[in-house]
This record gives structure tokens, sequence and C-alpha cells, in this order.
């Protein structure tokens, strides 16, 4: 993105390092009107997910855990439906993690505990657990 940008030889970790990246980001919610200084919003309630079983995370659907993350309010069906600021899904491991049965997977958060069993059965297949895992590409093609 950055060569993308015209800018081949920036360096995204000096810039996180020495803080020109935060500085950055602080300007752009002031330019919006927001207060960079605000805590964020903190869901009134979890629910966490833990492995059924001990072995390597070998799928971690995204499709699966987005759906489970708007069913918890995160997002939106409609544009006047109301989103909760705090809502969505706290990773803890990632495909090609080792795990270990009861081990924390994902945290979910929302106002309304009422949507974590329509969050939970959009994630029914959404995690696998096996003995071996091949991660994917990081590039899985080219665009000429």
């Amino acid at each position: 993105m950055l060569d993308a940008a015209g800018l081949p030889d920036a360096d995204p970790a000096a810039a996180l390092a020495d803080g020109r990246a935060m500085d950055a980001w602080r300007r752009m919610i002031a330019a919006q009107g927001g207060d960079p200084d605000a805590k964020l919003p903190v869901a009134r309630e979890q629910h966490v997910v833990t492995a059924e079983s001990t072995g390597r995370l070998t799928r971690l659907d995204a499709y699966g855990v987005g759906v489970a993350a708007w069913r918890l309010g995160a997002g939106r069906a409609r544009k006047e439906d109301p989103v909760q600021a705090g809502a969505g899904v706290e990773l803890h491991a990632k495909p090609g993690d080792e795990v270990t049965a009861g081990q924390p997977l994902m945290t979910l958060h929302t106002d309304t505990p009422e949507a974590f069993d329509y969050a939970l059965a959009a994630l029914t297949d959404a995690v696998e657990i096996g003995g071996d895992h091949t991660p994917p590409p990081l590039v899985i093609d080219r665009i000429a």
C-alpha cells in the first residue's frame, strides 16, 4: 500500500515507534469532530468461547465471525438499525496456533446478552481444531 501511495521507502514500524502514527490518528479524529482523548466504549456483557479440544486451530471462518459480530450489535442490516460501539468479537487465537481444551479462543462483547445465542449459532461451523495445519500462502495471486 505504501508503494502504491508513492512511498516505497516509508517504514511503518518507525512511524509507530516514534509516535508519528499516533499523532496522525489523533489529527484524523479531531478533524472529524471527535475527541481523541475520549474513552473507547466497552460492552456491558462478555461471553468467552473456548476450545472444545486440544490441537491446532486449523480453521477460523471470517464470515462466521463477522456474522457473529453483526448479531452482537457491531453492524446493521439496514441503515436505520442501531449499532453498539462496544460490540464485537475479540480473537485470542489465530489459525495455526496450538490450543488446549478450555483455552479462550474469542470473547464476544455486547450490551444485549440475549444476542449471545444468536451469535454463537453463527460460530457453529466457524472453528475447527485438528492435528495438522498448513497456513495459506501470504500472496494468493498477482494481478498484472
